[in-house]
């Protein structure tokens, strides 16, 4: 029981950490005394507050171009504009970037001119959120903890895109063009830390090959993946949240064992075509399988019996560390049998 309950405090600690990590890094600041020899020439179309003095909010103002950076700068707004290309001189002497902002603009890849990004050798976090991008864009810099590029129309990752992002932490495709070939064997090679991995709203109809052994937080929802290969998690041992709501996994694309992962605390598969309660590791917690076709629950399935509760080691069932389930929208008719019941009411748990 001790190492299941460390193992599970350990995910919970490493999985906050994929969003504090690198924030407690950016937002180190140096001696106020060193304020006073900084040279405040600020852009004239953006804003350099006074009591920021290392941002730059150039954001909403209908920029075509990004304006010279100025070298005491970690970060840097341009959210909102019509900019369409990313050069290099404007950077020349932002050597201090820690954060770039260019979301809502019309950035393609042609227009990224080769080195802008990967000489920025401190960027932590790169947000190209609802451009023109095809394709990740490359080379970018070693330090980059998150990458953010969902709304775009990337439909190709280049071979070796990521082979020296050792450092990212998440990668955020969600909403983009991906198909399965897409994806080669080596794709995510490189990423040795990378934690979460959101391809949310894509047209995957497989899951993505050979993942990031690191990844924890894994999000496939809205695609049209008809089932899950066998031993597929072996490569992602550490994986607690899944998520893979919305596709069209059936009871034939689940292999013998299920989602029998011991890591796995949180599994989402609602709105898929499921006719019966997959099986399901005991550690799980939370447990969504909404709107899909299920007639019937077995008790067994859900609650084990006393002696495999007292034993904390039932495969099969859930074990006593379930606390949320959904099972409304399925077909599931009244009346429902009093032991299944008696489940529920141990539960937090939604059937109608």
């Amino acid at each position: 029981m001790a190492p299941t309950i460390s193992f599970v405090i350990c995910v919970l600690f490493i999985t906050d950490t994929v969003w504090t990590r690198s924030v407690r890094q950016v937002y180190e600041v140096q001696d106020p005394e060193d304020w006073t020899m900084l040279d405040f020439d600020c852009p004239m179309e953006c804003f350099c507050p006074p009591s920021f003095p290392t941002a730059l909010y150039c954001e909403n103002r209908g920029l075509k171009e990004i304006p010279a950076i100025p070298s005491r700068i970690w970060y840097l707004y341009l959210e909102n504009n019509q900019i369409e290309t990313i050069p290099e001189k404007p950077f020349e002497n932002a050597t201090q970037l820690r954060w770039i902002n260019l979301n809502k603009n019309k950035i393609t890849n042609y227009g990224i001119e080769k080195g802008a990004l990967s000489q920025l050798k401190k960027l932590l976090f790169l947000f190209l959120e609802d451009n023109e991008l095809e394709e990740v864009p490359s080379p970018l810099p070693r330090s980059l903890e998150q990458l953010q590029l969902a709304r775009n129309k990337v439909s190709r990752i280049p071979q070796g895109t990521f082979s020296n992002l050792e450092n990212l932490t998440l990668l955020d495709l969600q909403h983009n063009k991906l198909v399965d070939n897409a994806f080669q064997r080596d794709t995510f090679k490189g990423l040795k830390n990378l934690m979460q991995l959101n391809m949310a709203k894509n047209a995957l109809r497989n899951m993505p090959p050979r993942l990031p052994a690191n990844t924890m937080q894994l999000f496939l929802d809205n695609n049209s993946i008809e089932g899950i290969p066998e031993n597929y998690f072996n490569v992602i041992p550490k994986v607690a949240f899944l998520r893979l709501n919305h596709n069209k996994i059936s009871d034939a694309g689940i292999p013998s064992k299920g989602f029998d992962v011991s890591s796995i605390l949180d599994l989402q598969l609602s709105h898929n075509q499921l006719t019966k309660v997959p099986r399901i590791s005991s550690q799980l917690q939370h447990l969504h399988l909404d709107h899909n076709k299920i007639k019937s629950v077995n008790v067994s399935v859900i609650c084990p019996t006393t002696s495999a509760l007292s034993a904390e080691q039932d495969s099969f069932g859930y074990g006593p560390h379930l606390r949320y389930l959904r099972l409304d929208g399925n077909d599931i008719k009244p009346p429902i049998p009093m032991d299944l019941m008696n489940c529920f009411r141990l539960l937090q748990a939604v059937i109608i």
